[in-house]
């Protein structure tokens, strides 16, 4: 089946992009089980180097369960980052504002790898043993200047085993993550699609990266990334000044 995508504005309208249509902004997610919620954007973020991002002062969205039938949960989400998640399953995808690490000036392929396996160190914390990086590649941006470096990962994140025992912690959690160096601008955009692996809600024998083996849901998140690449535009650039 194919994905149908929607036009979504980030940031009050100051970026634009293409998502798949059963994904909701987390903001305005009503659920019966709000622990799900958590479950589903289980990733932090850099939040100690962050722009103020604009936000978006539109309602709740139709199409969400009746608030009559089920206790909301209203997730607060930080002014520079935009999530949102699919209404239908576990993966989450994120939109952070940060700033630029590294020197401001001219950038270079050893200073943009070292940016990039520091923003994936601050995702995952504590836990960065438990990450494994799969592939690294450069990536472009439909609607970006040729002169704008970015760069995708994939990765996993396996918990420790004391971790697992408890019925709603993933096997193990894929990370789709592409960083956008903004050098003119100072800023460092972080798109991450995290796509947990919950026993039962996935076939294991799909899945063997190290054989080339995505497995539906990762490969429906590199769709999803590929989508990204090709929609995501800048539409106020004056975004990136709001410090």
């Amino acid at each position: 089946m194919s994905t149908h995508y929607k036009r979504v504005p980030l940031f009050g309208g100051a970026l634009v992009v293409d998502l798949p249509e059963k994904f909701a902004d987390v903001r305005y997610v009503l659920l019966s089980a709000p622990s799900v919620l958590e479950q589903r954007s289980s990733h932090g973020t850099c939040a100690q180097r962050t722009l103020a991002g604009r936000r978006s002062t539109d309602g709740p969205k139709s199409g969400f369960a009746n608030p009559a039938r089920v206790r909301s949960k209203l997730r607060q989400v930080p002014d520079n980052q935009e999530v949102y998640i699919d209404k239908d399953g576990f993966t989450s995808i994120i939109f952070d504002l940060t700033e630029r690490v590294g020197p401001r000036e001219s950038t270079s392929l050893e200073a943009d790898g070292q940016a990039l396996t520091t923003h994936l160190e601050e995702l995952v914390g504590d836990d960065a043993d438990s990450v494994k990086v799969w592939n690294t590649t450069e990536t472009q941006f439909t609607h970006l200047d040729l002169d704008i470096p970015a760069y995708t990962l994939i990765a996993t994140q396996t918990p420790q085993s004391t971790s697992r025992e408890r019925a709603t912690v993933p096997d193990f959690t894929a990370l789709i993550l592409t960083l956008v160096r903004l050098e003119r601008e100072g800023t460092d955009i972080l798109i991450t699609i995290n796509v947990p692996h919950i026993k039962g809600e996935y076939d294991e024998e799909e899945v063997d990266l190290s054989l080339g083996k995505q497995g539906e849901l990762i490969g429906n998140a590199v769709e999803y990334a590929a989508k990204i690449w090709e929609t995501f535009e800048v539409k106020d650039w004056g975004l990136f000044k709001e410090i």
